[in-house]
């Protein structure tokens, strides 16, 4: 009696589960990507401008308080510059001609290094929220808000990790992903992560007030402090399920054109 084939859905599970093992396995191995990836936001960002700025800047708050949610989606920015080097690294090195002639999809190979990318962004932020505490850090956030607020970061880490994953793809080098994803990095800058937006000159007051990145973190500082969140309440998680939308179905549509090639 002939033995049942699998069925394609259960063949592109097993393709997922074995492409996120192995890129967590990579992300294991590669200790000074996840060490780069938390101690730049750390040392270089938040400790700086907390003990060496944030005695100029006035916010109505401790400025750790008002630090944290931006440092926290600017780790977020820098593991997804890693996930799109990972993934240029495997378009250019040989990985995936091994796998055209396989029935595996192209959410199956993405995936696997969106799924890294996500649990390298929980390490990080874990380290900066036990940083910050350690700083001075005192969030008045019940239970249910820091749910709402991980959900909100986990959507936005999940949307910039796809938008890092089509880039690679996208990259011919390992160097040009990590050029490509400079905007992820420089984005928070002009927002209010750092300092009110109020206080930006009026062009870039314009630029920070109306990008993706100002209402997911006034949403986080909202429900993190209790600061009033106003139209961030909806805006930032609309930004996110937005930019997951397109991002994903941008780095699935670049990973078939690149591998149909």
């Amino acid at each position: 009696m002939t033995a049942a084939l699998p069925s394609p859905s259960a063949v592109s599970l097993s393709a997922t589960s074995t492409m996120i093992g192995r890129s967590i396995r990579l992300t294991r191995r590669n200790v000074d990507t996840m060490i780069m990836s938390v101690v730049l936001p750390l040392l270089m960002m938040m400790a700086m401008f907390v003990y060496v700025f944030g005695g100029a800047i006035h916010t109505g708050t401790a400025y750790v308080t008002y630090v944290v949610p931006g440092t926290i989606l600017l780790c977020a920015g820098y593991g997804a510059a890693s996930t799109a080097m990972a993934v240029a690294d495997d378009m250019n090195g040989g990985m995936i001609d091994r796998l055209r002639s396989m029935p595996v999809r192209a959410s199956a190979v993405l995936t696997g290094h969106v799924v890294a990318s996500v649990a390298r962004n929980a390490v990080a932020t874990t380290v900066v929220v036990l940083a910050a505490l350690a700083m001075g850090f005192r969030p008045s956030a019940s239970p249910v808000d820091w749910l709402l607020a991980a959900g909100l970061v986990l959507l936005y880490v999940l949307a910039l990790s796809w938008l890092a994953a089509g880039l690679g793809t996208l990259a011919r080098s390992v160097e040009s992903a990590s050029a490509l994803s400079f905007v992820m990095l420089f984005l928070p800058y002009l927002s209010s992560a750092f300092v009110p937006t109020e206080t930006m000159p009026a062009v870039l007051r314009t630029i920070g007030e109306h990008q993706p990145v100002t209402p997911v973190i006034e949403a986080v500082r909202g429900l993190l402090t209790g600061t009033p969140i106003g139209s961030a309440s909806w805006l930032g998680p609309l930004w996110a399920v937005g930019l997951l939308a397109v991002s994903f179905a941008f780095a699935t549509a670049c990973y078939r054109r690149r591998t149909s090639r």
